[in-house]
């Protein structure tokens, strides 16, 4: 039954990354791998063949349940099959918040494009020469990463660049050098990606140690990729002439208020976090309720009467969210979640080859990096999450340190290693190996710089 559960996620894996030759949309093995997973999970457990772990380390096993209580587990608070259904539940909601979030980030943006808001930045890239583009689309995903998160940042440059380029083979490239960005400046700010704020939230590392040590790993870790891609084919020249006499459309009435008050209602999530302490869905609910209220009585037209209205509602924004993007994070997620909570000698599998990586390699550095390029594979929360049990470093350590810049970069080097790059796939139908065959490496060169930065800085002040 192990080998059911690892083998459906690794068939579903490929599946995912096959979806072009098989001419199957990644949503459905995600979907399928999602439930069979958890389906081989309860069925081995339920058998007493396999042990599940939660969050906290405890572990549970019907086997051993019924050999203490002679087989009868029933009406047991705390019992096995309570462990087993509250795992899957924490998982779930795990899970939903991001859903929640990203569902909310998205409907945000829609209506702001609703409103033509993203004509007015439009407005402000005049260049059209495509070297400078890709510069200003990568210093905009990097700030806007480390002041909202990569994720959002990701969907808000992915909408922009849908309106400065046309032509989806070009717009491709440019979304994916802004994957890499959006990833790299996460990774210096405590609320830039999922894996930082863990490590802050768990007094691991402070905001100010973070600034420290990783802006400028992380500068380097978006230069070098940017760098080397300003020379390649794909970002010389001007833009197509289709996409330069594209034909201006005039500002609304509710433009630029929609534009300032979409983002403000972003930018307001991690304000709200730090302030109440509560999960950033929350906020994002918050954000999306204020400008859904505003977008419901703002006149966006001159003559605006209510057989217009429609065309500028919320529920419009909503029905043009790419659903089948929410759907692929459900069913990847949970299939992480099944593998995190499958247990291998009193740990979950995943700490389990975490803790493996560290007894056979005695560098500690190279443990760091190559759990970096793991996050590229599996998701890096529960990766980090396996950390965090693992070592007993001090705050401001090194070591939480370098975590956070692996597993915030790291995810880079496959379009489903991140977040923001999950986002990107869905939202312009990025192929897993044109990314893997076009972009890992010049993301795999960014991180390795960025890396050898952050020891050289560590070895020049320590």
């Amino acid at each position: 039954m192990f080998l059911a559960v690892v083998g459906t996620f690794i068939l579903g894996y490929l599946a995912i990354v096959f979806e072009h030759p098989l001419k199957l949309d990644k949503t459905v093995p995600a979907l399928i791998m999602g439930a069979l997973t958890w389906a081989f999970l309860a069925i081995g457990f339920n058998t007493g063949i396999l042990d599940v772990i939660d969050t906290h380390g405890t572990i549970f096993s019907l086997a051993e349940h019924a050999a203490d209580h002679g087989g009868d587990h029933s009406g047991d608070h705390g019992s096995p099959t309570d462990g087993f259904a509250n795992g899957l539940l924490h998982h779930m909601g795990k899970t939903a918040e991001i859903l929640v979030f990203l569902i909310g980030a998205m409907t945000i943006v829609e209506i702001i494009d609703l409103h033509r808001g993203f004509d007015i930045i439009k407005g402000w890239v005049k260049t059209k020469n495509k070297r400078k583009l890709l510069w200003i689309v990568g210093a905009l995903a990097f700030i806007l990463s480390a002041i909202i998160d990569n994720l959002t940042a990701t969907i808000v440059i992915v909408t922009l660049l849908s309106k400065l380029i046309h032509e989806r083979n070009s717009r491709i490239w440019f979304v994916s050098l802004a994957v890499i960005a959006a990833n790299a400046g996460g990774a210096w700010s405590p609320i830039g990606d999922v894996t930082t704020t863990m490590l802050w939230i768990g007094k691991k590392v402070t905001t100010g140690g973070l600034v420290t040590w990783l802006v400028l790993p992380s500068i380097i870790c978006f230069v070098v990729p940017f760098l080397i891609a300003s020379f390649m084919k794909p970002f010389q020249g001007n833009l197509a002439p289709d996409d330069e006499l594209d034909e201006e459309r005039d500002p609304l009435l509710s433009s630029k208020v929609m534009l300032f008050l979409g983002l403000g209602g972003i930018i307001f999530v991690p304000i709200f976090k730090t302030v109440t302490h509560l999960p950033p869905y929350l906020g994002m609910m918050l954000s999306m309720g204020v400008v859904w209220l505003v977008s419901e009585y703002i006149h966006p037209e001159e003559n605006f009467d209510e057989e217009r209205k429609h065309l500028y509602s919320a529920h419009l924004a909503l029905s043009r969210i790419e659903m089948s993007s929410i759907l692929f994070f459900l069913g990847i997620l949970m299939g992480v979640a099944a593998l995190e909570t499958l247990a291998i000698e009193g740990v979950g599998s995943l700490r389990y080859v975490a803790e493996g990586l560290e007894n056979s390699i005695p560098n500690q550095d190279i443990v760091v990096m190559l759990l970096g390029v793991g996050s590229a594979i599996i998701d890096n929360v529960p990766l980090v999450a396996a950390s965090m049990g693992m070592y007993t470093a001090e705050v401001d350590a090194k070591l939480w340190h370098f975590i956070a810049y692996s597993a915030g970069t790291g995810g880079s080097m496959l379009i489903i290693g991140s977040a923001a790059g999950v986002a990107a796939m869905g939202m312009e139908k990025i192929d897993f190996i044109w990314y893997l065959r076009k972009i890992a490496w010049l993301a795999a060169a960014g991180f390795v710089a960025g890396a050898v930065a952050f020891l050289a800085l560590y070895a020049a002040f320590h």
